[in-house]
């Protein structure tokens, strides 16, 4: 045979590609489990999107490419009057979600945000809801989205539980654009074919690199690159529907293909099939708009803020035990220029939450940060130790674990207790403790951008499981108008 020409042979989609359709096409999802927590994820990461209304670095972003344009039939945004295309409406409700680092959060070989695809799951159903009513057919309820919400979680989880693309350079969202990809596809009706070549598109379209998650690059990127990420997926199942071919061996072709182009020739590993298990285990960030890896961490640090804020001046140092990604993600030290820089520094959030016992968005905030010389100070006097136990307990399947500990010694040899918290408030082994705690995280936000007659018209049908599976998807949408 030659050596010098290709073997033009079609391949059969790769089995990465045709075990995500099947399972969007097959899979019943019977947990009520499952569903429950999906509405705890759809009311938190509204709530989470009502509060970035409150920072222009985020709205600056938003609304039509073209200002006044009205898109009949259009998605609407939450807490806004902007009705656009569904693959805008997607990037600004991505965008507001993500903006405060506030949503929920998975966290395994790869890390990521699945609510980050709510998005275009909801884009897509309200658009054609009312399409659906021109026509005289019945609307999507709102079960369809959870059920969505469901599969796009468990895809974008179940692909990072055993396949680390930090470790490469490349940036999680990749995972976004697959997950929010496939159920655009399938919830426009596309067959499994068509669920194969967009999602040929998703992977082909290669991965963005992390350089803006870190030091000394960290910038707002990070907090609508998911968005971004979802529209486009959005963007190529529009593409299938209309007939748009396939990549079959997108991810396998040698030389040319993802695995060996992006991922070191190197193939996926897949532990578990496709369910609900993601959504089942998902970590809800409850108490704090901080990066997930530092969260325990920050619970220790508000634990010693009452026996410690009169002794900061005298902490000689403070030694943070933690398990490998937080040191590898978040800790860093020297200048941190913007917020979102503050927000993925392990050391800054401990700094602040042992000076207020708490830590907001405002406390990411230049001025806040210039007014404060002390947590840099305290920042200074940090140690970050690995704990190789709790690096092991963060990847056991079944344990799953966000350990952190904390411990302060001052300078006349005394020493705090040692402050240790495996799990965080928003784990899935503290959900009886969360839970009601998340509700009222929910309340206080929609409080801040709806009259009180719309709260409570919310809060009685977003609270009630039955209430909200039953709703159309345009009507729920409408009540998010402003």
């Amino acid at each position: 045979m030659n050596q010098n020409t290709d073997t033009n042979t079609k391949q059969q989609p790769d089995e990465v590609l045709s075990d995500i359709a099947d399972y969007i096409l097959n899979y019943e999802i019977q947990s009520d489990e499952a569903y429950n927590t999906a509405r705890n994820c759809l009311i938190d990461s509204i709530g989470c999107a009502m509060l970035a209304y409150s920072y222009p670095e985020c709205t600056k972003h938003l609304g039509a490419e073209i200002i006044g344009t009205i898109t009949p039939n259009g998605s609407r945004v939450f807490g806004s009057s902007n009705i656009l295309s569904p693959t805008k409406a997607t990037w600004d409700m991505g965008c507001l979600i993500r903006w405060l680092d506030f949503n929920d959060t998975w966290l395994a070989a790869e890390w990521g945000h699945p609510s980050d695809n709510i998005g275009a799951i909801l884009a897509v159903c309200d658009y054609l809801s009312q399409i659906n009513r021109a026509k005289n057919l019945p609307p999507i309820k709102m079960k369809k989205v959870l059920e969505a919400m469901i599969k796009a979680h468990e895809i974008q989880g179940v692909i990072a539980l055993e396949n680390s693309f930090n470790k490469v350079g490349l940036d999680h969202v990749l995972l976004v654009r697959v997950a929010s990809c496939a159920l655009s596809t399938y919830l426009y009706g596309g067959n499994r074919e068509q669920i194969i070549n967009a999602l040929s598109h998703a992977f082909v379209d290669g991965c963005a690199l992390r350089t803006y998650r870190h030091a000394p690059n960290t910038m707002s990127r990070k907090s609508y690159a998911a968005g971004d990420a979802a529209s486009r997926g959005l963007k190529l199942a529009q593409m299938a529907i209309k007939g748009e071919m396939g990549i079959n061996s997108v991810l396998t072709a040698k030389q040319w293909g993802f695995y060996d182009v992006l991922f070191k020739g190197k193939s996926f590993s897949f532990s578990q099939k496709y369910g609900s298990y993601v959504m089942e285990q998902i970590l809800f960030k409850i108490s704090y708009p901080a990066e997930f890896h530092s969260q325990t961490a920050i619970e220790c640090a508000v634990k010693l803020h009452l026996s410690t804020k009169d002794k900061i001046n005298e902490i000689e140092k403070i030694i943070i035990t933690t398990h490998e990604s937080a040191i590898r993600i978040i800790s860093k030290t020297g200048e941190l220029s913007n917020p979102a820089d503050r927000d993925h520094c392990l050391q800054y959030m401990v700094a602040v939450a042992l000076i207020e016992g708490n830590i907001t968005a405002d406390n990411y905030e230049d001025e806040y940060h210039l007014n404060n010389p002390l947590i840099d100070r305290l920042r200074d006097k940090i140690q970050v130790e690995e704990d190789l136990q709790y690096t092991k307990d963060y990847l056991d399947k079944n344990k799953r674990s966000i350990a952190n500990a904390i411990q302060i010694f001052f300078k006349d040899g005394s020493k705090s207790d040692r402050v240790t918290v495996q799990y965080p408030i928003g784990h899935k082994r503290r959900r009886d403790e969360g839970i009601p705690v998340l509700e009222q995280k929910y309340i206080k936000a929609i409080k801040t951008r709806f009259s009180k007659n719309q709260c409570d018209k919310i809060i009685n049908i977003t609270l009630n499981q039955q209430k909200l599976e039953n709703m159309a998807v345009d009507d729920f949408m409408d009540m998010f108008v402003v």
